[in-house]
């Protein structure tokens, strides 16, 4: 449903909690009044560009995480969660706590409980808010993005991902690998694993943290990483003892020689990453929007950088440049560049139609 309908069904304590918040000049006791104040007001053009700006950080990274989720309908702890897990960078407590923030826009008019029986207890969006909070956000977002001139060289991996998908199940055919006690392939069969694919990576040295973004990850660097865990998650492969092995469904897709989808790979990447970065989906959609020429890695970060939280001894910067970024390069979704002024990036056709979700509102 869209605001005007929201607030017909609102009762007239909410209705007079955001005029109060708004400075609304309308008769307090009057709903048609009230109803239309608001809608003059949050309907304005200017609303919400000056709503957006004067937010702070979490509030944003809030708005942000309703308008991705997949549901149209939160209950109240899910909202207490998503105000959490956007106050990253603030102590519990400051700036009133997670139920004042959900009070707030409550009386702001972004939230409004169900209107039927059995979602009366649960709480939804305006669709028309979700579509201006996109275009404004976008806006917001672009102003700290800069433009680049195209590099002379750039790098491309298209869709290779889903040819080296086959190579390594045609090696793990070909030489059934030993693993050790751990898991993981000796160190020889992974440099021949290497040698036999098309976009080769450095094997991991000893020592550093490796976990969060796949159980694989732990062993094999990130590229190599995603391809194990997705060809074991397709049970394309199996761990047999201290043997890995080309399971039966491997086998067939050995034998039809199809590569699969991007799509599947990069929808298995995004539930991957999910623990490590809550709100990976909405990441992958504000680059595409940034990037749709060439832009500077640099202003890149400044300007979507501040919506992802840390990881452990991951920073802002590190997980948008090396987790997102260099894994959308190996998916084929972006080009990596370099110039005189820094390495820039920019978003393929291909990654351009990924990035956005399907249930955003049109």
């Amino acid at each position: 449903m869209n605001l005007a309908d929201m607030l017909t069904y609102a009762d007239i304590g909410q209705l007079t909690a955001m005029a109060g918040r708004y400075q609304c000049d309308c008769k307090r006791n009057s709903k048609h009044d009230l109803i239309q104040s608001l809608l003059i007001l949050l309907g304005s053009r200017d609303f919400m560009e000056s709503h957006i700006r004067s937010c702070k950080p979490e509030e944003l990274r809030f708005l942000n995480t309703l308008l991705f989720d997949e549901r149209s309908h939160f209950s109240l702890e899910d909202l207490l969660a998503a105000a959490k897990q956007a106050s990253f960078d603030r102590p519990d407590g400051i700036d009133g706590g997670h139920r004042e923030m959900i009070s707030r826009f409550k009386n702001g008019g972004w939230l409004f409980s169900g209107t039927s029986q059995q979602s009366k207890y649960l709480y939804q969006v305006p669709e028309d808010l979700k579509r201006r909070f996109l275009e404004q956000m976008e806006h917001f977002i672009r102003e700290k993005v800069s433009g680049s001139s195209e590099p002379a060289v750039y790098r491309a991996e298209g869709d290779l991902m889903g040819a080296d998908l086959l190579l390594l199940l045609r090696y793990v055919k070909e030489n059934e690998p030993e693993l050790n006690q751990e898991g993981a392939l000796y160190k020889r069969y992974q440099q021949g694993l290497m040698n036999a694919l098309q976009i080769p990576e450095p094997l991991l040295g000893k020592g550093g943290w490796r976990f969060g973004y796949g159980r694989a990850c732990e062993h094999y660097p990130p590229r190599l990483a995603l391809l194990y865990d997705y060809a074991r998650h397709r049970r394309f492969i199996s761990e047999e003892g201290y043997c890995l092995k080309l399971a039966a469904s491997g086998e067939a897709l050995l034998a039809e020689g199809k590569t699969e989808k991007l799509m599947q790979i990069f929808f298995f990447w995004l539930k991957l990453y999910k623990g490590a970065v809550p709100n990976l989906p909405s990441i992958v959609y504000w680059i595409s929007k940034s990037a749709r020429d060439w832009v500077s890695l640099s202003s890149l970060v400044e300007g979507i950088g501040w919506l992802i939280r840390p990881f452990y001894y991951d920073d802002a910067a590190s997980i948008l440049e090396q987790r997102i970024l260099r894994m959308m390069l190996h998916l084929g979704m972006v080009r990596l560049g370099e110039t005189s002024e820094g390495p820039v990036v920019i978003m393929t056709p291909w990654g351009m139609e990924a990035a956005t979700p399907r249930r955003l509102p049109k």
